[in-house]
């Protein structure tokens, strides 16, 4: 439970900008659907991890790149965007349909769409046209890369069922892991007194 309550708070951490810390004016309704997305992929565990041990697998999460400090905001920005686009992909697929509770899935989807809206509209405020090559290059093409990894696992495992609780585990890791770059943005705007 400790676990689940960390991961939800990563990625309130994640999502948070209420106070103008991604250099926009993100809702409280992104906050809220942040928490919200992250208790559906823990409620979609449809198998226990310890199963599936003969499946794991190092997906090389780009930490170093996502979390290191040479990102600029945009930058910061767009690797955010780009991992919930990713994540929105890849349980937007006919494949991943069959393998979960389609209310759960659902439920799922339309929380990454609305977090996408909002993030949508920081990348217009912070992104200039002489940034828009950055979702092509550095950390944003690490994510894309990351991405691509795990939809080729799951075509390897034939889309099985523990491929898929695998898969499911790693994205909880990887919006957790983002944390400390929220923590970053936090910091670049000045915003230390936000929860």
């Amino acid at each position: 439970m400790a676990f689940v309550l960390s991961l939800l708070m990563a990625l309130v951490l994640v999502s948070y900008g209420s106070g103008g810390s991604l250099g926009c004016d993100l809702s409280q309704n992104h906050v809220l659907v942040g928490r919200q997305n992250l208790r559906l992929l823990d409620q979609m565990r449809r198998l226990s991890p310890r199963f599936c041990l003969q499946d794991r697998k190092d997906f090389a999460f780009p930490q170093e790149m996502v979390e290191g400090g040479q990102l600029q905001e945009p930058q910061a920005i767009s690797v955010l965007h780009e991992m919930l686009q990713q994540t929105f992909n890849l349980f937007h697929t006919e494949r991943s349909s069959a393998a979960w509770d389609t209310t759960l899935l659902e439920q799922l989807r339309t929380g990454l769409h609305q977090q996408l809206d909002d993030l949508d509209a920081c990348l217009g405020q912070v992104m200039g046209e002489e940034d828009s090559a950055l979702g092509r290059m550095g950390p944003t093409l690490a994510v894309k890369r990351y991405f691509h990894g795990i939809h080729v696992y799951l075509k390897e495992k034939e889309y099985s069922d523990c491929a898929w609780e695998i898969v499911r585990l790693e994205i909880m890791r990887s919006l957790s892991s983002s944390t400390s770059l929220q923590e970053r943005l936090r910091m670049m705007d000045g915003d230390l007194n936000s929860p």
